[in-house]
């Protein structure tokens, strides 16, 4: 048995909850799975309620990359995704850790603001 040191760590998301993680609707995320046949969440009971890995999150995350912050089509951004696997992952990672250390620049910067007031 794999002990978790990490609590806050969880194995699978909501819907919901990962719909606002990137600022979007449920609705698209449903739509998103029909389009991108790599990013299957698993589903239980009867209701069929979306569970989202980490794994599922990274694929959306790429896929939000190349829709919604890059501003290509679904049909290219699946042409992308297929001819350039690797390609599409380290851009996402790279824009990735940009925005964490603009959120982390920005922490700084309203720190050092109150400070001065």
């Amino acid at each position: 048995m794999v002990l978790n040191l990490d609590k806050n760590l969880k194995i699978y998301y909501s819907i919901s909850e990962v719909a606002k993680m990137f600022d979007m609707n449920e609705s698209a995320l449903r739509y998103w799975e029909q389009e991108f046949p790599t990013l299957k969440p698993k589903t239980s009971g009867a209701a069929k309620i979306r569970q989202y890995s980490e794994k599922d999150i990274e694929q959306i995350r790429l896929i939000h990359n190349l829709v919604k912050v890059r501003g290509f089509k679904i049909a290219a951004a699946k042409k992308i995704i297929n001819a350039n696997r690797k390609g599409v992952d380290k851009t996402a990672d790279v824009l990735k850790t940009l925005m964490e250390i603009r959120d982390e620049l920005m922490s700084m910067k309203e720190q050092l603001d109150g400070e001065f007031i």
